[in-house]
Order: C-alpha cells, then structure tokens, then sequence
C-alpha cells in the first residue's frame, strides 16, 4: 500500500513474488497458528491469511515432521512462505527449498552450539538462503536477547537489541549476503520506536520489518500497535510489518485486516494514536501461533484481563504467553508472568518462578499475587 508521506531509501529484498524496500508498497504479514504438521488445516489457515490482503505467511518449523509437512504445504498454497527457525537453526538446510523466507532470532542462536562462533552458525543460514534464493530475516526480540548483549548493555535494553541487529547486519555485509531485513520488537511501542529509529539512523538501506511483540488481545493491541506504527512509519522507517495479536486460530486474518486498515488510514491522513502511552495495567500476550500447546491459552488471556480489570489504574504488567518458546524469557520483566504448558500453567513474579498450576487454578492465585502486589505498593 502507498503512503502519502516519504519512505526511506531502503534497498530492494525479493521475497518469492513480493519486494520489501526499494519504494515497493508495505507488505503486511501475518503467522499461522496451526500445527505445522496438521497440513489440510495449516493450508486453509495460510490462504485465509493471504487473501485477506497478506504478502508473507509465516509458518513455524521445529523437527524433521514439521519439515516434511511443509514440503507438502508448500505444493498446496502460492502464498509467499517465511519458515520461523529456533533453536534448530541447522533445519535451514532442509525448510529453505520449500519457502521464500527464513527467519532467525540471533538470541536462540546463542544457546545451540555454544563453542561455536555465532557468525558461522549465520553463515551457514546465509549459505542455504543463497543456494535456495531466499531472503532472511534478522529478528531480534526483546524477551530473547543474546546474553553477550544484555550483559554489555545491561543499563540500555534497547541498545542491546539494537547492536545485535547491527552486528548481524555486518556478518551478512561480510560474506556479500544482501537479502535480508531486520525486525526489532517489543512489548512496549515506546522501546519499538526507539529501537528501530536507532537502527535506522545506523543502517538507513536496511529493510526494517515493524511489529509489536506480545501486543496482547484486540482492540488494546492493535491500539499499541497503531503507536508504534504511525510514529515510524511517519519518519519513513518501516517496510513491511505485522500486528501480532492473540486471537483464536480461525481469527488469525484479522492481523492483516488491522494492519490494512492502519495502512489505509494512514495513506488517507486519519492518525488515531496518541504521542505516548498513559500508566495503568498493561496485559500483554504473544499472538498465538503453532507452538501454542494448549488453545485453551487464548480464553486464559481474555479470562485475565477480565479478571484484572478493577486493577486498571495501577502500573502494573502482566505478561500471558502461550509456549515455552516465548515463555520463560519474555515474562521475566512482567510484575507477574504466566507461560502456558499442555496442561498447567507456569506463574512466576519478574525472573522468579512461583510454581505450576492448573488452567482453572491459576486464575485464583493471580488475584492473590496481584492484590499482594498492589497493597505492597501502596505501601511504598
């Protein structure tokens, strides 16, 4: 979609039939959140999302059955496919023939192969990109930071995030890899923002993916999303993006209608968002995707922000994710943190686990903690 204002002079990065940066018109994004391997719904899933208006559908890939099933997926849909790597990175060698994208998250990378140099496990990524005519995708999240980073930069978050994007940029420039973008992303629009205005001041030909990580439940997501987006994109930074929302998986095209529907306003100068985000409770959940080991994790969120309500004017965050790949690392800087299993529920306070619970016991013990949370600050 054209804007009416003035983009950065990104270069130009194809992805199957689709180009990001270069002046092409934004792609919206979006993920199935079937499991891979269950092909019939995996492909309705990814049509649904495409013809609601998506470039790139973003299908998760973790052992050889799911490699298998995309092989097949790949036959049944023409969306322009993007293959989410974790700790697996090697499975690049096996997905990259049967997708347009591949994307790798540098702080997963960190914990696989630890003696190794992260820059040949990246140039083995570039290397089966190359040979398959694939893009990739740098994407650094704030919940999942390198290590090496934090440390570092133990007194900016942002900045740690925003030198691991640039390193990784710099190890791709070495070998002559060209084709790929970045994405920064985090919970808070205020920390999107400024991490990717950061990297674009550094990298201003880098294709930049936008997103707000764990942007929670709709319409509070999306409204977070709109600020982040309206505040880049207005400075030209932004090429392609996603509003990743909670939503139970036959709603999943509703991420690319909300992103449409910011675009569209946009182009035709309606801005709805404010210069900042007022305190109070904050909620966020990651959008549910294949990884989610229980559905039931969706209605938990909208139980929780139900049940949180009457803390509505407190500052406080609370953090629901659905996986334990999001899950332990990306609640550690919630007030109070719930990562869901197959069967319980993990509850931890910040870093510090509190214990496992039941789906209908857990809701019970939130109160507890967050009632003890607020009078402990009222306190202060």
């Amino acid at each position: 979609m054209s804007l009416s204002f003035t983009r950065n002079p990104t270069r130009e990065v194809k992805v199957g039939n689709h180009f990001i940066g270069g002046g092409h018109p934004i792609l919206v994004q979006s993920m199935t959140a079937t499991h891979t391997q269950d092909i019939e719904a995996t492909v309705e899933q990814a049509e649904s999302i495409r013809k609601a208006g998506a470039g790139l559908v973003r299908v998760a890939c973790d052992n050889i059955k799911d490699v298998e099933a995309l092989a097949e997926i790949r036959r049944r849909t023409p969306a322009n496919l993007v293959v989410d790597l974790q700790e697996n990175y090697r499975l690049v060698t096996r997905v990259a023939p049967h997708v347009d994208k591949v994307r790798y998250n540098p702080g997963h990378l960190y914990h696989v192969e630890k003696t190794k140099p992260v820059a040949d496990k990246v140039k083995f990524i570039a290397a089966a990109a190359a040979e398959h005519g694939c893009a990739l995708r740098v994407g650094v999240n704030c919940g999942s930071v390198d290590p090496a980073y934090k440390e570092k930069y133990e007194d900016d978050d942002i900045q740690a995030m925003v030198q691991c994007a640039l390193d990784h940029a710099e190890i791709l420039d070495s070998i002559g890899f060209k084709r790929f973008v970045v994405s920064l992303k985090d919970s808070n629009p205020l920390n999107v923002i400024e991490a990717n205005a950061r990297f674009a001041k550094e990298r201003p030909e880098v294709p930049l993916h936008l997103g707000v990580t764990e942007a929670g439940l709709p319409p509070d997501g999306v409204i977070k999303t709109r600020i982040a987006f309206e505040q880049l994109l207005t400075r030209g930074i932004g090429d392609t993006l996603r509003v990743s929302l909670t939503l139970p998986n036959p709603r999943k095209y509703e991420e690319v209608v909300a992103g449409l529907e910011i675009l569209d306003d946009m182009s035709n100068g309606r801005f709805r968002s404010v210069p900042q985000l007022s305190g109070g409770l904050n909620i966020i959940s990651c959008p549910s995707c294949s990884r989610v080991e229980n559905e039931a994790f969706v209605e938990l969120a909208v139980q929780v922000k139900e049940l949180t309500h009457y803390a509505k004017e407190h500052d406080i965050t609370i953090a629901v994710m659905g996986c334990r790949v999001n899950g332990p690392g990306e609640t550690d800087q919630a007030d109070l943190g719930l990562w869901c299993g197959s069967r319980h529920v993990n509850f931890k306070k910040k870093d510090v686990e509190i214990g496992t619970f039941g789906y209908n016991e857990v809701l019970d013990r939130l109160k507890l903690e967050l009632d003890a949370l607020i009078l402990q600050r009222q306190a202060v």
